[in-house]
């Protein structure tokens, strides 16, 4: 191990893991792995979906019992942990998804069940002793709002400091923090990262779980990558780049992406026009703009921007109160996603899970539903025809199942994503639109879907890709158009490609 930083070296570990197994029936969840942490330090966590993290994460929490080896806390070795012995050791948990109650304020939401109580018999909540308590763990994270304040009221990054000050309130040694920035925008993300510093400084130890590797490689002193349930490498401060992490991770170099130093593409004839279009979400605020047949027009801006709004348009979910649309130059009206979907626009949402797939039913059920006609025998629907074309997508975007009968909730973040493109592609877009597409995917699975949209490109399907993640934006696009406040703030073309001329796109500002 290469530490850089001399306090953490010298430190001895408070936790150990030493050669965890797990398995579960015909898998090998976590195979001999080892690991230790030390007070104060971040540890970058990364592997693909399926490696071993959530498993490792359950095993730290208590919630799951290794089959064999040891953990140690303060010296003494046990041979898994209870949820109570987890809270009780300092181990404290913020999960991507977060526990919160919108119709309570912070203050009972950090202490809730811990309430202190006033004396009398009615045992009623301390209102002004639970302010007191909070005040102090909310300076601590840096934030901007007070203990009065109600939960539905805050940003997803301040609801992430919430979460890390309840976290606090039971001690905590260690924080592991689930895909805690995946919701969030490029601002909000730096608000947290600080939080981290400031956790790192108090001697705090964090365990830091993130698909989005540039992040790990600003706050990690040590990278931990699992593979395949087993430990694939660790890397030390002074190791810690993109290409070392992603070579462990899926044990080769990935092929670079298609940059903005590539020449840029011939452009195709206009596929999808919007102009003048005025939004529900921003009705004083026309759009207008033009999708290329054989590009990948990037639409990035900030949160709120107005983006997702514009896409329910273009997909028929919400009508436009002005403006027209037009697909190969004639008009387009829209009434709703059904309409979208007979003149091939279609649309793969920001939450797969909730908007994009139906998790009980099997990928053959879930690639052949927007299309059951064509699946349909004298109006019945054909399982063998709806097997065909689950098989033909399965191969074509290489779905990672053991079947095409597997249910969908099963799959990986990635194979599910690749279940909504592939209901998709049965059905020969003209112009695909896809909502954060990567967002909770891991590095592999995310060059997959970067290869997916480009072969899309490449065979004349208009794409548009509305995504929060700068690297992506810039890597993976042709053209990117910025939103501001519901508007199209500007264009950039392949040359004019840079972070900063994004960000002053997105807050209403010329690009230099």
């Amino acid at each position: 191990m290469n530490y850089s930083d001399t306090s953490i070296t010298a430190s001895i570990p408070f936790l150990s893991l030493e050669n965890v197994r797990k398995t579960y029936p015909g898998v090998v969840a976590l195979d001999g792995f080892s690991m230790d942490v030390r007070p104060g330090e971040v540890i970058g966590l990364v592997g693909e979906n399926g490696a071993g993290k959530s498993t490792l994460m359950k095993i730290l929490g208590g919630v799951t019992t290794p089959d064999t080896g040891t953990i140690t806390v303060d010296g003494t070795a046990h041979k898994g942990l209870s949820v109570e012995g987890s809270l009780g050791s300092g181990i404290a948990f913020v999960h991507q998804e977060l526990n919160l109650f919108d119709n309570l304020d912070v203050a009972a939401n950090i202490f809730f069940g811990r309430e202190p109580l006033r004396a009398g018999p009615l045992k009623l909540v301390d209102r002004a002793k639970l302010r007191e308590m909070v005040a102090p763990l909310l300076k601590r994270v840096g934030a901007n709002f007070s203990p009065d304040t109600q939960v539905a009221d805050l940003s997803l990054a301040q609801q992430q400091m919430v979460e890390i000050a309840k976290a606090l309130s039971i001690k905590a040694r260690l924080v592991i923090l689930d895909e805690p920035t995946s919701s969030l925008p490029l601002a909000e993300t730096d608000k947290l990262l600080d939080v981290i510093k400031a956790l790192k400084a108090d001697s705090i130890s964090v365990i830091f779980i993130s698909h989005r590797l540039h992040e790990i490689e600003r706050v990690a002193d040590r990278v931990v990558v699992l593979r395949d349930g087993m430990l694939a490498g660790t890397l030390g401060k002074r190791d810690i780049n993109h290409d070392q992490m992603v070579k462990l991770m899926i044990g080769r170099m990935l092929k670079e992406r298609e940059k903005a130093s590539e020449a840029a593409r011939a452009p195709g004839a206009v596929a999808l026009a919007a102009k003048v279009i005025r939004t529900p979400a921003y009705p004083s605020r026309p759009v207008s703009l033009d999708v290329r047949r054989g590009e990948i027009l990037g639409l990035a801006g900030l949160v709120g921007s107005g983006r997702t709004e514009l896409a329910r348009v273009f997909f028929g979910i919400d009508g436009s109160l002005g403006g027209t649309l037009e697909l190969d130059g004639k008009p387009l009206v829209l009434g709703s996603a059904a309409d979208a979907v007979a003149h091939g626009i279609f649309l793969v949402p920001e939450d797969r899970k909730l908007t994009g797939i139906l998790l009980d039913l099997s990928i053959a059920q879930n690639i052949s539903l927007p299309n059951l006609p064509a699946h349909a025998r004298r109006s019945l629907v054909s399982a063998s025809a709806e097997t065909a074309t689950a098989e033909t997508q399965k191969k074509n975007l290489g779905i990672k199942a053991p079947s095409v009968q597997t249910r969908t909730g099963t799959l990986s973040g990635g194979n599910q994503q690749k279940v909504v493109l592939g209901k998709w592609l049965a059905m020969n877009p003209k112009v695909m639109i896809l909502d954060e597409p990567t967002r909770g995917i891991d590095i592999g699975a995310k060059a997959e879907i970067y290869g997916l949209m480009r072969a899309l490109a490449d065979a004349g399907v208009a794409v548009l890709m509305i995504s929060s993640d700068m690297e992506e934006v810039i890597g993976v696009s042709d053209r990117i158009a910025v939103m501001h406040e519901g508007q199209i703030s500007g264009i950039l073309d392949k040359d004019q490609f840079s972070q900063e001329n994004v960000l002053l796109l997105a807050v209403g500002k010329q690009p230099k």
